[in-house]
């Protein structure tokens, strides 16, 4: 089935952050813990295509890539904890239920 063309609609805002190629994102926390005290307040996405946790920083209307943890596995989920750890999900049979924490 073919995309459709067609131009922009007034009732639709414009992508204010994008991809391309696309990172083919699988999950999405905004982090508010303590733990990763520098990311408070930014995104954490997962990413299926890139095979990596992207930290994006979030400022007002911006959205930057500031860095992408890369392991080799797509990435099914990412979760934050109470106590501020990260949990990462990877994909498929032999995938892993990761605690991200400080200094490991």
């Amino acid at each position: 089935m073919p995309i459709p063309d067609h131009g922009p609609r007034p009732e639709f805002e414009a992508l204010r952050a994008y991809w391309a190629p696309s990172m083919a994102p699988s999950g999405l926390v905004i982090y508010d813990g303590d733990l990763f005290a520098d990311w408070k307040g930014d995104a954490l996405i997962g990413g299926l295509v890139s095979k990596a946790l992207i930290l994006v920083d979030l400022k007002g209307d911006s959205a930057e890539e500031t860095e992408r943890f890369e392991w080799g596995e797509r990435i099914r989920e990412v979760e934050q904890g109470p106590e501020g750890a990260l949990y990462v999900l990877e994909d498929g049979d032999g995938g892993r239920l990761l605690k991200l924490i400080p200094g490991r």
